[in-house]
């Protein structure tokens, strides 16, 4: 991973649901891939906590740039057509941070594990996403 790469995701902060929720990637690799996410008003359900979709949002914007970073150099787009989360523990203030680790890499689809974990390191939520990989005729 360099630098560049980071600076070029973190840049689409500009114009994407990222921006709006805070969403900063903070290392990127083949197959592997986190960024954190404030918990505050931004983040919040009425309740104060982190919200749900929130956390589903963090993790399929990691997912689906993990597979856009796998494919996206041989000419290949990558959208998320699944996602399912399980929320474990609930958090008020802070960051967390979303881990995606890739567990399938086929042609046409890509399976993501994402644990979603705060400052301490408990997990929050766990998260599976189905990326559809699309080629150019």
């Amino acid at each position: 991973m360099t630098q560049h790469v980071l600076d070029a995701v973190n840049a689409f902060k500009e114009t994407t649901l990222m921006g709006a929720l805070g969403i900063e990637f903070t290392l990127v690799e083949k197959g592997y891939i986190e960024a954190t996410m404030p918990v505050d008003h931004r983040t919040h359900q009425p309740y104060g906590l982190l919200h749900g979709g929130a956390s589903a949002a963090l993790a399929e914007t990691i997912g689906s740039f993990g597979s856009h970073y796998l494919v996206g150099e041989k000419g290949g787009m990558a959208v998320g057509v699944e996602l399912n989360i399980n929320h474990l523990k609930s958090k008020r203030h802070g960051f967390v941070t979303g881990k995606a680790r890739i567990l399938h890499e086929g042609k046409s689809t890509h399976v993501w594990n994402i644990e979603i974990t705060d400052e301490a390191g408990e997990i929050l939520a766990v998260s599976r996403l189905t990326v559809m990989v699309k080629y150019k005729s």
